[in-house]
């Protein structure tokens, strides 16, 4: 489950579930119980009835009848400092980078 098709996309996992609401917020809204249930219900019927390889859904739900919150979750002068996205392969320890070099030459 993740909230941006783009990272889906990139990382190609058997199956996925897309929902568009903010990161971190992929399995609902806080404090919204049957919302979250209904969410993660509908995800894992999708990892069970998935058939195609790197098949993604969309769940069809809405953060907010706004579009602003996408903007928002984006501007820079709102004190988000990501960089912007892009190819390059990032590990949070040495060790990790050097398994997955290992695993992309064909070593174990």
């Amino acid at each position: 489950m993740a909230g941006a098709d783009d990272i889906i996309r990139a990382g190609w996992p058997p199956r996925s579930v897309f929902l568009d609401y903010p990161l971190g917020h992929t399995t609902g809204k806080p404090f919204a119980p049957d919302e979250q249930y209904d969410i993660v219900r509908q995800a894992m019927a999708v990892f069970d009835a998935a058939t195609e390889p790197g098949q993604m859904v969309s769940l069809d739900y809405q953060w907010s009848s706004e579009a602003d919150w996408k903007s928002a979750a984006t501007d820079a002068s709102a004190g988000d400092q990501r960089a912007p996205r892009d190819e390059t392969p990032r590990y949070q320890h040495d060790d990790d980078r050097l398994a997955a070099e290992a695993t992309m030459a064909g070593g174990q």
